[in-house]
């Protein structure tokens, strides 16, 4: 990438972050190290991707900002939805794609000294490179994550566990938990990162770096479109892996997911006599508060006590007039988490980095044994 684009662009992209507050200090000291990383590369393409990725990433998370607010509530008790993004955060999308990017700029380097790049062997795609591939499966899988975590959770209808035999219901912010609307913004997100791949791909009066040969007529279809499913089969996994190994954590009082600062682990609390009652009128509140139903009430209150009286007034209908006192009274009671779903083995930014990893290292797989290409010529220097 030519210093003469990369600086400006990723200066621009720091004033943003810090106007917007869509970075951390540290998150911006590591964005702009993802980017250097990415610009080391002597195509646009990787770095091109990143920035998409980030642009677009950002937008999807400020939509109906205020009404994902109230669908989740922050472990610091504030209310929910994605803050600022911390560099363990960014890490976890983009150092699968930083390494990968480095390694094939060093391998480009390599080639074009000993005079070995050719047609078979050649730079791009239309070469049959497994590292690029690589680099494009992560963003695909990451974009459609964002785009799947971050629209998704505005569907009308509650999510369901995909680890869930049943497939139960669940509250939104549930790791694990898929709509349909949510998998189709995911394709939607690894769309976008894929269409920009094809879009710079293509030489038009030759290519950005020597002796590569395109590919044939069908060739760049079939892998956009392959492309473009892989990065919404990661989002799939990204939902198993969190349904599995992480947590997701309910506050007892509101029914609603409490979701970690920054990605991490939320504490719950213990076990005790009063953890079953607590857990059951979670879930008869998650489901009274879902709007579902005759008996839901209304999801955004207007105070903490309306949400008790409304609570009140339709669990004790629902029981034919028995209401328990101590579960109506639950938003009166001292602040309590109860586990929803999932094992505390890893915290959100993990699962991240582990679904990109896997949709990185699966994709250069699956297209080496396509192309008949071994999967170790990726550290062939």
């Amino acid at each position: 990438m030519k210093a003469i684009i990369a600086v400006p662009v990723t200066l621009a992209m720091i004033y943003r972050a810090l106007s917007h507050k869509s970075l951390t200090p540290a998150g911006i000291v590591a964005a702009t190290l993802t980017a250097v990383a990415h610009a080391a590369h002597p195509s646009s393409v990787p770095f091109t991707l990143l920035i998409v990725f980030f642009l677009a990433g950002t937008t999807v998370t400020k939509i109906k900002k205020d009404v994902k607010a109230r669908l989740t509530i922050s472990s610091s008790g504030n209310s929910g939805g994605e803050g600022a993004r911390t560099h363990v955060q960014v890490f976890a999308n983009s150092a699968v794609a930083s390494v990968l990017s480095l390694l094939h700029a060093y391998q480009l380097h390599r080639r074009q000294q000993s005079g070995s790049v050719n047609g078979t062997q050649g730079t791009y795609p239309w070469g049959k490179d497994l590292l690029f591939v690589g680099i494009v499966a992560n963003y695909a899988a990451v974009a459609a994550d964002t785009f799947s975590s971050e629209l998704g959770i505005l569907a009308e209808s509650r999510p369901r566990l995909i680890t869930s035999w049943s497939l139960r219901k669940v509250p939104p912010g549930t790791n694990g938990g898929v709509t349909w609307e949510g998998l189709v913004a995911g394709l939607l997100g690894s769309f976008i990162i894929v269409f920009t791949t094809m879009a710079l791909s293509f030489p038009k009066d030759g290519t950005e770096l020597p002796d590569v040969t395109p590919w044939g007529s069908k060739e760049p279809s079939i892998f956009s479109w392959a492309m473009v499913i892989w990065g919404g089969l990661g989002s799939l996994l990204d939902s198993f892996l969190g349904g599995w190994l992480q947590q997701s954590v309910v506050d007892t009082r509101s029914g609603r997911i409490v979701e970690g600062e920054g990605g991490k682990k939320v504490l719950v609390s213990k076990p005790g006599q009063s953890s079953i009652r607590l857990q059951k009128g979670a879930e008869a509140k998650a489901a009274l508060l879902s709007g579902e139903g005759e008996n839901s009430v209304e999801i955004h209150p207007t105070s903490d006590q309306a949400v008790v009286n409304r609570f009140d007034k339709k669990l004790g209908r629902m029981t034919g007039g028995n209401k328990n006192p101590q579960i109506s009274n639950l938003g009166n009671e001292h602040p309590s988490r109860i586990v929803e779903s999932g094992l505390s083995l890893l915290d959100n930014n993990e699962v991240n980095f582990l679904m990109a990893l896997t949709m990185s290292l699966g994709a250069m797989g699956v297209a080496g044994w396509y192309w008949n290409i071994p999967l170790g010529s990726i550290l062939q220097v």
